[in-house]
């Protein structure tokens, strides 16, 4: 499975603790928190209204990042966002068993 790497994020604006949140969503299949939950399932008002005041500045920086760098599988729905999580934490758990 497709894994974010802190290298990834060289050069894009996203800021340093979504970058983390991202990390730990694709790769562990984590449940971000609402701000990151609206931008992943293409909820523009709930992303804008749940921004922190460097995310909303970013916001454009983060989409296209989650465009160019992440797993379409991983975004554009709840339903891909739901069967990511389920994919990345069945890894981890068998991952955890060898």
């Amino acid at each position: 499975m497709y894994k974010l790497r802190p290298e990834d994020f060289e050069g894009s604006w996203v800021p340093e603790h979504t970058q983390g949140a991202l990390m730990r969503y694709v790769n562990h299949g984590l449940h971000p928190g609402g701000f990151l939950t609206a931008v992943i399932t293409n909820d523009l008002i709930g992303a804008v209204t749940r921004a922190d005041q460097w995310n909303v500045q970013t916001l454009p920086a983060i989409v296209m990042f989650m465009l160019n760098a992440m797993p379409a599988a991983s975004v554009g729905s709840t339903e891909n966002m739901d069967h990511w999580i389920k994919l990345a934490q069945e890894e981890a758990a068998q991952s955890e068993e060898e």
